[in-house]
């Protein structure tokens, strides 16, 4: 199950109290205040992670607390600091604070580090308090509590390549023959229920991480359909590969399919719709009469943009699209 929104609550944990002691030992005949520190509380840390691509454990776990401080102990013995707690969140994900909304942090990559919730401090025995006039203090002060958030997260797939289009363009067939992806593939709409991630080898030293997401339709950015749900997913792609159906059995002008996802994706976000963009027609070996491939390669004409012919089933102009995806992401490395 792809779960792509979690709330959760991290605390800090609290810090051991100080000790109030006082050594009398046989042959100590002075004695004084002996009681020591209480230990600091655990920190709660958030922790990105290559190896969960869903919050879905956040489903069913949401209560995170790092461990207390020990308290004090006489003999000027202090206690020992709470252990951390560190969180493993999906690389992608971004952390807001669920009562204000406010960003904390974004984990664009995998192996970074965020504090959440500070530990409380320990409190300190009395020892720490005798002075030459105050010989004897009978005062030691209490551990303070962990800091306590709650918090939202929320996942970005990280992916160099988002393949948009209607349902059924294709989508889904391309990223199985382009890398070891298995989407489930079938001939009926919104097959694709979730996004789906693979891996584009160009060659031995060379590849690309490709997003899928389900397809579109009018209206989306409305909350028809299912695929406007997961648009953010490909807010952090270089590059979009639109994939328009030339099938001679499709039902719509393919042109005007082209220009519905391009006005979806501006309503969704006007970033996500300014970046750039290979235009691909899929199926062509269905293509028939060939009256809708020669629509879009008319179209592609006028609008002087590059037009990518592909068919997923008997792999032609894969490799083409391959290394035209490879030589657009680097070009657009920011």
């Amino acid at each position: 199950m792809f779960i792509d929104e979690a709330r959760i609550r991290v605390t800090g944990g609290p810090g051991g109290n100080g000790c109030m002691a006082f050594r009398r030992e046989k042959y100590v005949p002075r004695g004084g205040p002996s009681g020591g520190d209480g230990g600091n509380g655990g920190s709660v840390y958030l922790e990105s992670t290559e190896h969960a691509n869903t919050l879905l454990k956040f489903r069913y776990n949401r209560e995170f607390s790092a461990a207390r401080g020990r308290h004090g102990e006489g003999s000027n013995r202090h206690g020992r600091a709470g252990e951390d707690l560190v969180v493993e969140v999906p690389a992608g994900t971004i952390v807001y604070n669920d009562l204000t909304g406010e960003k904390l942090w974004d984990f664009s990559q995998p192996g970074q580090r965020f504090l959440a919730a500070r530990g409380g401090r320990g409190g300190r025995g009395n020892a720490r308090f005798a002075t030459s006039v105050h010989q004897a203090p009978r005062r030691a002060d209490p551990g303070t509590p962990g800091e306590e958030f709650p918090l939202r997260l929320e996942l970005k797939l990280l992916a160099d390549v988002g393949v948009v289009g209607f349902p059924n363009a294709g989508k889904s067939t391309l990223l199985s023959r382009l890398s070891a992806a298995r989407p489930r593939i079938a001939d009926y709409p919104f097959t694709t229920v979730e996004p789906q991630l693979g891996v584009a080898g160009v060659d031995e030293d060379r590849s690309f991480v490709m997003a899928d997401i389900p397809g579109l339709i009018e209206g989306a950015h409305l909350g028809r359909g299912l695929g406007v749900r997961f648009l953010k997913h490909i807010e952090r792609t270089r590059l979009l590969l639109h994939l328009i159906d030339v099938a001679e059995n499709a039902e719509r002008d393919p042109v005007e399919e082209y220009r519905i996802i391009l006005n979806e994706l501006k309503s969704f976000s006007a970033g996500l719709a300014a970046k750039p963009m290979l235009i691909v027609a899929s199926k062509i070996d269905a293509a028939g009469n060939g009256d809708r491939l020669e629509a879009v390669r008319s179209f592609c004409r006028k609008e002087r943009k590059p037009l990518f012919e592909i068919s997923a089933v008997t792999g032609a102009g894969l490799e083409d699209l391959k290394r035209a995806a490879w030589v657009a992401l680097q070009e657009n490395r920011s």
